[in-house]
């Protein structure tokens, strides 16, 4: 791996670091970037769930505080994303590359897709008025496998654990955002694990773009209220649509 092609790995997770900062889907910027430098695309989805992993870190610290009180939530969380990223890191481990070759495409259509109707489903979730007092068992079977697709790919599943959020009936944005950073968190270690000890991850790559994106987090974080999200939305949805074509037509 060149110097030249690490730095573009660099600056393509600053802005996947400022992306998430400021309207989410980095995933859909490190994950084609890093097929792009050569990697096959099933090394990529687990370097890149490695490489921004330390950004999880960061922001599961920042909302720490709109935990508390809510100890239920938390550990209810816990086990399913962790049991189901672990799942879905094993069944992306014990996939063909050819196979996750000819799937990737269509993950990164519909991770763009349900990214395009974020907006929607924050409002259907909005509408929600009662708050529940912990997870039913419903809520924690869908988890699950949120978890799993998250452990297998995992782009848009802060949006999934939001909408479910929304149907349990909570309503306070900052505590669903504390409770979904702190899922991803769990289910993207559990991967991290997986995938570090099935031994698939291009650390040089990982470890630039984890710099990136802790440096594009902050820097994303201090210009959210600058820049406007509609642009950066739109573009990400343009990048995904174009690595969905750009994926196909190199299968």
């Amino acid at each position: 791996m060149t110097i030249l092609r690490l730095s573009l790995a660099l600056v393509a997770a600053i802005g996947a670091g400022a992306t998430n900062a400021i309207a989410g889907g980095g995933t859909l910027l490190t994950f084609p970037a890093i097929v792009a430098l050569g990697v096959t695309p099933l090394v990529a989805n687990a370097t890149s769930t490695v490489a921004l992993w330390p950004g999880s870190l960061g922001s599961m610290w920042g909302y720490r505080g709109e935990l508390i009180g809510a100890r239920g939530w938390v550990i209810g969380f816990a086990v399913p994303s962790v049991c189901g990223g672990v799942l879905g890191a094993w069944l992306l481990l014990h996939t063909e590359p050819a196979a996750f070759a000819r799937i990737v495409p269509f993950l990164v259509l519909g991770a763009t897709v349900l990214f395009l109707v974020q907006r929607p489903l924050v409002r259907l979730v909005n509408a929600s008025r009662a708050e529940s007092e912990g997870p039913s068992a419903g809520f924690l079977v869908a988890q699950f496998l949120v978890a799993v697709y998250g452990g297998y790919f995992g782009a848009g599943i802060g949006i999934l654990m939001l909408a479910a959020l929304g149907f349990m009936g909570l309503t306070n944005i900052h505590r669903m955002n504390g409770l979904k950073n702190w899922g991803a968190m769990c289910i993207n270690g559990a991967a991290v694990v997986m995938f570090v000890a099935g031994g698939i991850v291009q650390w040089p790559v990982a470890l630039t773009m984890a710099v990136g994106g802790v440096i594009g987090g902050y820097a994303g974080a201090r210009l959210a209220q600058r820049v406007g999200q509609e642009r950066v939305r739109h573009a990400i949805v343009v990048i995904g649509l174009a690595a969905f074509f750009w994926l196909l037509y190199h299968h």
